[in-house]
């Protein structure tokens, strides 16, 4: 299946991208965390923002829940110095693309547009499908929530790459 499209930078050479879920404690929090090493290793750092937040404030300041650290930490990835953060206006001007993971949190966005979009609206494996809410599962929904960050990290970055005046390593 084809994934969707990144909407053009506002700022030439910059790009911003933010992670949304419901608390920032679970999913967004590890799709950034896996979006930033894919970011950092495809050599865009310097043109790629990526920040996470959530759609409510019960966990601004707090570190992302224990079970996602874990999940990040057993696939070599560093959870550490996450604190969560709420979505407000500036999110809207600031981020190149907002990527919501599930459909109550984009509805929260105000729906699907140019710069907002399903987190899985760029996993090639369940195009426009929700990352399941793993706060109230087992360990499994963790993984699975990781697996989904990895797919989609890759196919982000890779069109991240075509984008101009944004390019990395080939």
């Amino acid at each position: 299946m084809r994934t969707a499209p990144l909407p053009p930078p506002r700022t030439p050479g910059r790009y911003a991208v933010g992670v949304v879920c419901l608390g920032n404690i679970c999913r967004s929090p590890m799709g950034e965390v896996v979006l930033r090493e894919r970011v950092d290793e495809a050599g865009l750092a310097r043109h790629v923002r990526v920040a996470s937040c959530g759609t409510g404030g019960w966990h601004v300041g707090e570190s992302m829940d224990h079970r996602s650290a874990s999940a990040l930490l057993a696939s070599g990835y560093d959870p550490s110095g996450h604190r969560g953060q709420q979505l407000d206006d500036s999110w809207f001007a600031e981020f190149d693309l907002l990527l919501a993971m599930d459909s109550s949190n984009l509805a929260d966005l105000g729906g699907r547009s140019e710069r907002v979009h399903l987190f899985r609206d760029h996993d090639p494996v369940h195009v426009g499908a929700d990352v399941a809410d793993p706060y109230y599962g087992g360990e499994r929904g963790f993984t699975e929530a990781l697996e989904t960050c990895e797919r989609v990290a890759a196919c982000v970055v890779a069109s991240l790459q075509r984008l101009p005046g944004v390019r990395g390593r080939a």
